[in-house]
Parts: structure tokens; C-alpha cells; sequence
């Protein structure tokens, strides 16, 4: 079962890349390049799907499967931003809020600092 479910993360993951890819390049060609709206949307419209999944997953049921397939793979290929949204949500749900604005700000402002100091090493090493 283990292989199954890694299968059917990648392949999801694929898919969802995929269309993220292609949502970026629709953004560049119909608002241009100088600001990153595809990213944002994708990004908003990603956590919406991820909601709309997870809240029917939830009514109606559904297989640790189907959930791998869709939220980890397409969604998680398509954006992790969406996964990052549940995971705040569910902190917020259950009543952690302390935890839950902790984990968003650690997670961006973490993130971004990160993604700089890869940068500056990038840039400084010989």
C-alpha cells in the first residue's frame, strides 16, 4: 500500500505542476510581468479547491486514496500554499489559535528568510 500511495502522490503532483505551469504562463500573457498575479492566484483558487475537496472528503466521505491523490498530489503540485491553509485552519478549528498565527507567520516570514539567505549563500561562496 505504501507504493500505491507514493504512486498516486506523484502522479497527482504531476498533474497538478502541470497546471500550475500553465496557469502561470496564461497569467503572463493576459495581465503581463510585473507583478506576480499567477502566482497569487493560483495560490487563492489552490486553498479554495483544497477547502471545497476537503469539506466534501468530510461530508460525504472518501479513501486515504483519494485524498493522497488529490490534496497531496494535484493540490500540493498545483500549490503547497494550499496545504499550508489547511494545515492553519485545522490548527484554527480546533481552538489553537496561538499555534495557528504562530505556524503562518513562522511559515512566511521562515520561508522568505530562508529563500534569501539561499540567495546570499548562492551569491557570496567562490
Amino acid at each position: 500500500m505504501p507504493m500505491l500511495h507514493l504512486v498516486l502522490v506523484a502522479l497527482g503532483g504531476a498533474i497538478g505542476a502541470g497546471i500550475r505551469h500553465l496557469s502561470n504562463l496564461g497569467a503572463l500573457r493576459l495581465i503581463g510581468p510585473n507583478y506576480p498575479w499567477g502566482t497569487m492566484l493560483i495560490n487563492i483558487v489552490g486553498s479554495l479547491v483544497m477547502g471545497l475537496f476537503i469539506g466534501l472528503m468530510a461530508r460525504r466521505g472518501g479513501s486515504a486514496e483519494l485524498r493522497l491523490f488529490v490534496a497531496t498530489g494535484i493540490l500540493g503540485g498545483f500549490t503547497t500554499f494550499s496545504a499550508f491553509s489547511l494545515d492553519f485552519a485545522t490548527l484554527w478549528e480546533r481552538g489553537a489559535t496561538l499555534p495557528a498565527l504562530g505556524y503562518a507567520l513562522f511559515s512566511v516570514v521562515g520561508a522568505i528568510v530562508a529563500l534569501f539567505l539561499g540567495l546570499w549563500l548562492v551569491r557570496t561562496l567562490p
